[in-house]
């Protein structure tokens, strides 16, 4: 954090005697001195701009700031960490109110089910129809919710959806390819084709699962690949493209999963709880382990408990 204090000359005099024990032996450029207080530096600049950085530096300038009000009857100050989130939701309010197009996916965390991904396109138009339907707040809907509302969104909105088995997932994760580098490639695939229909939009959005060189460096042995990518974190809150892309990879995650359920002939709790390992072991008993590597995501450690299950 780093809080900017306009000081007068009283002020700065007063600085300056309650430092002078504190003080660095090495001063930089322009300034009258730095010093330690606890965990923040100070530095006090002969323009008479104090400068407190580290991680208590609002409490280290809250006395200098209530001094410089007495002294000069104000205080002249500004606080970093507060200008970069006001820059931030702007910058999210910015986008949130464009025409977007976002991408997310679900299923990662489950055990059984497939890996999800979506990217769908929302219109500047499109927003109220959406906020009608209370996509904004996507994580707070129920499976039943999304069943009832995601039909009415795909009649409305372009989006191109990736599923991916987990029988393909278990063969890709064994040739060396870690759960966020199969995202990757599933975002890339999907916002790939979707863009390619898509005439005018003002940004690409993804919610964040790895800082942005990993994800492209995930991609570097892939032709097509969509570079002008947002990346947010949390952006199903903050864009309604992603939140559509969301719960539309929901609605076909809940329609694949209840179809493995009927295939199976066993009810599948969702997760990866205990409950899981034990519906699990049913299924080995049913069908025999090869039959898991088709539905379950093998390299979790729920298998490795559902060994000992099947050993006790």
């Amino acid at each position: 954090m780093t809080i900017t204090l306009k000081v007068c000359e009283k002020t700065k005099k007063q600085m300056l005697e309650f430092f002078e024990d504190l003080k660095r032996i090495k001063t930089p450029p322009y300034a009258i001195f730095q010093a330690d207080d606890g965990d923040t530096v100070v530095t006090l600049y002969e323009s008479g701009k104090a400068v407190f950085q580290g991680r208590d530096a609002d409490l280290a300038s809250q006395f200098w700031i209530e001094t410089e009000k007495i002294n000069s009857g104000k205080a002249d100050f500004t606080n970093s960490d507060k200008k970069k989130e006001e820059k931030k939701d702007n910058y999210d309010f910015k986008i949130y109110n464009s025409s977007t197009i976002g991408s997310d996916e679900v299923g990662t965390g489950d055990y059984f089910g497939p890996i999800v991904v979506t990217s769908a396109f929302v219109s500047k138009k499109d927003i109220p129809f959406l906020e009608e339907l209370k996509i904004k707040d996507s994580k707070k809907m129920t499976d039943e919710k999304i069943l009832e509302i995601v039909p009415k969104i795909i009649d409305r909105i372009k989006y191109k959806s990736i599923v991916l088995s987990n029988k393909e997932y278990n063969e890709k994760y064994n040739n060396g390819n870690n759960m966020n580098k199969i995202k990757a490639i599933m975002h890339n695939r999907a916002l790939y084709s979707l863009e390619k229909e898509i005439e005018d939009y003002d940004y690409i959005v993804v919610d964040q699962f790895a800082p942005k060189y990993v994800y492209f460096s995930y991609l570097k042995e892939f032709d097509n690949v969509v570079k002008n990518i947002t990346f947010i974190t949390k952006a199903e809150d903050k864009c309604l493209s992603v939140a559509c892309a969301s719960i539309i990879s929901r609605f076909i995650f809940i329609k694949e999963f209840s179809k493995m359920c009927k295939d199976l002939n066993i009810l599948i709790p969702k997760g990866a709880s205990d409950a899981i390992d034990k519906t699990a072991v049913q299924i080995i008993k049913k069908y025999g382990f090869d039959k898991l590597n088709e539905v379950a995501k093998i390299n979790f450690k729920n298998t490795e408990k559902i060994k000992n299950m099947l050993n006790e």
